[in-house]
């Protein structure tokens, strides 16, 4: 396709929009600091208050780069689902990637203590429930792999990865009926998401395991613009659906599966994001879509944790109720334009 400056001054606004959202996420909490000094800084400028440098290096810097990784991370593979599915509906975690972190997670918090075991003192606590998640979303993608091994059909696939998720969600009722109130409040806490408790080597991690997911993604990025048409279509240009599907469950499974483990679930940014990016762009390409997406995703994500953070306020709302808060009412207008459109 044609290069559209269009699509070139959008993502430069969008870039500079990303920027702004930064630097407020750096300033908005429970003490607010002024855009300027955290600007300022940036250029070699000392803060006023060594509290403030703290604060912004120890603290707020790592959470605004996690929120930007994992709104990447969970708008690209969004996009992949809707692509692959052909489902406008279809989010990151229809595979049950985020059931099984959930699952590895509640194992560890609720059926660990049942040996006398403590996860959660010092910087080891973090570290547990990382592996903890990873653990269970690479054993659901393992699944995964071996179910499109099997399975031929995409709708299929997307039922038995929906299925996935029930077992899992059962196991964790389960485990839940049976914990005492202080591992269920935990394993609560950690379900509502949350993009502070990152510490800076697992932020590395984390941006590692973004780039490992996007791999594919570019690999087979053309095969997703034939996908838009289906299968049939797809298979007709020379599209190896069985090698796509597998590189799209590889794909999801790290950027979906990472997200979770080192930010709990959040809703709602990879069903709403692609839609936003369709609609911004106004293109079909995917070489526009999957840049764009994950650029929007950024934005959104830190422009929802920057509403969590209550400013001047000592509290924060969870992230995921607000990304959900947001994202709902996106969902649902979404639902009845397209449904709008087809009566008329």
């Amino acid at each position: 396709m044609k290069n559209n400056p269009r699509h070139l001054i959008l993502f430069i606004f969008g870039g500079v929009l990303c920027v702004l959202f930064f630097l407020i996420n750096l300033s908005v909490g429970s003490v607010n600091i002024p855009v300027s000094e955290i600007a300022g800084s940036f250029f070699g400028e000392a803060f006023s208050k060594k509290s403030w440098e703290i604060i912004v290096s120890g603290y707020r810097i790592p959470k605004a780069f996690t929120a930007i990784l994992a709104g990447l991370a969970l708008s690209i593979s969004g996009l992949e689902m809707q692509t692959f599915f052909r489902n406008p509906l279809a989010g990151p975690f229809v595979l049950g990637i985020s059931s099984g972190a959930g699952l590895g997670v509640a194992l560890l918090v609720m059926a660990g203590s049942a040996f006398g075991l403590s996860f959660f003192s010092g910087g080891f606590g973090m570290w547990a429930v990382v592996f903890a998640a990873s653990s269970g979303a690479i054993l659901v993608l393992l699944l995964m792999s071996l179910t499109a091994w099997r399975v031929k059909d995409s709708m299929t696939l997307l039922i038995v990865g929906l299925m996935f998720g029930s077992l899992a969600g059962a196991v964790i009722s389960v485990l839940a009926y049976f914990s005492d109130a202080e591992q269920l409040k935990v394993f609560t806490v950690w379900s509502m998401g949350s993009l502070g408790g990152t510490q800076a080597g697992q932020l590395e991690l984390f941006f590692l395991a973004c780039v490992l997911g996007i791999i594919p993604v570019l690999i087979f990025i053309k095969s997703y613009n034939a996908m838009l048409l289906g299968e049939a279509y797809a298979k007709s240009m020379g599209v190896n659906i069985h090698r796509l599907r597998w590189a799209m469950i590889i794909s999801t499974g790290i950027l979906a599966g990472s997200a979770t483990a080192f930010c709990g679930p959040i809703a709602f940014i990879g069903i709403t994001v692609p839609h936003m990016a369709r609609l911004v762009f106004k293109s079909g390409d995917h070489k526009i879509l999957f840049p764009a997406a994950a650029l929007i995703g950024a934005i959104v994500l830190l422009f929802c944790d920057a509403i969590s953070q209550l400013p001047g306020s000592a509290q924060t709302l969870p992230i995921n109720a607000v990304t959900s808060l947001i994202g709902a009412p996106i969902v649902i207008w979404l639902i009845l334009r397209r449904n709008f459109s087809k009566e008329f």
